[in-house]
């Protein structure tokens, strides 16, 4: 069979799905450069022409999940507007959808142990993210009395902590966490306590 051709500089992104794939089958350790060329149809020594070693790989394929899943994130919040709390709630929801669609560059950006400073355009970009949600908190934020308003930074890191948790637990088939709740109705319920507990909603909604 012969070897696929590379002459348009795709290549790179090749590689990029081909460590996609590795990653949700093997986790970001359980597989070689030298597996992800094979995946890509190429010799090992190509890779080395796009980057220095896996985690260089695992870094861009982090890079393109974040642009992606802020790309998300902004259409959520701004498809919902002007309501602070639908637009806040949308962002919830896309956080969930994007681990289920995306699971290998899920795992690329928050389960590699790669640091979102490994390079300035990651760190760009996963800050734009988080910018998003911090954004969708301040605005929500607004409602409670200045006396009582916590950080939109740490109003949104409880939601991306209630977030991570479900997608972990209960949205990746994990061995021995089935829940009786489908994944959607535990994050919007957890949400909801949380957002009783600063009087955003009332005790009955």
């Amino acid at each position: 069979m012969p070897k696929r051709g590379y002459h348009h500089g795709n290549l790179r992104q090749a590689l990029v799905e081909a460590a996609l794939r590795l990653v949700e089958i093997k986790g970001p350790t359980g597989f070689t450069l030298s597996e992800a060329a094979k995946q890509a149809g190429v010799t090992p020594a190509a890779v080395y022409r796009h980057f220095e070693g896996r985690e260089d790989l695992i870094a861009e394929a982090a890079r393109q999940g974040f642009e992606m899943f802020a790309d998300l994130m902004q259409h959520a919040y701004d498809k919902y507007q002007p309501s602070a709390l639908t637009a806040f709630e949308a962002t919830g929801r896309a956080y969930l959808a994007f681990a289920r669609k995306h699971p290998g560059h899920y795992i690329a950006m928050f389960e590699s142990g790669i640091s979102v400073n490994r390079t300035p355009e990651l760190a760009e970009v996963a800050a734009r993210a988080r910018g998003i949600l911090e954004q969708a908190a301040a605005d929500l934020s607004q409602h409670i009395p200045a006396e009582k308003r916590p950080p939109a930074s740490m109003f949104s890191a409880h939601i991306i902590a209630l977030s991570h948790g479900v997608v972990e637990l209960y949205a990746r088939n994990s061995p021995g966490t089935a829940s009786p709740f489908a994944p959607e109705d535990l994050l919007e319920s957890g949400i909801g306590i949380y957002l009783r507990g600063l009087g955003l909603i009332d005790a009955d909604t």
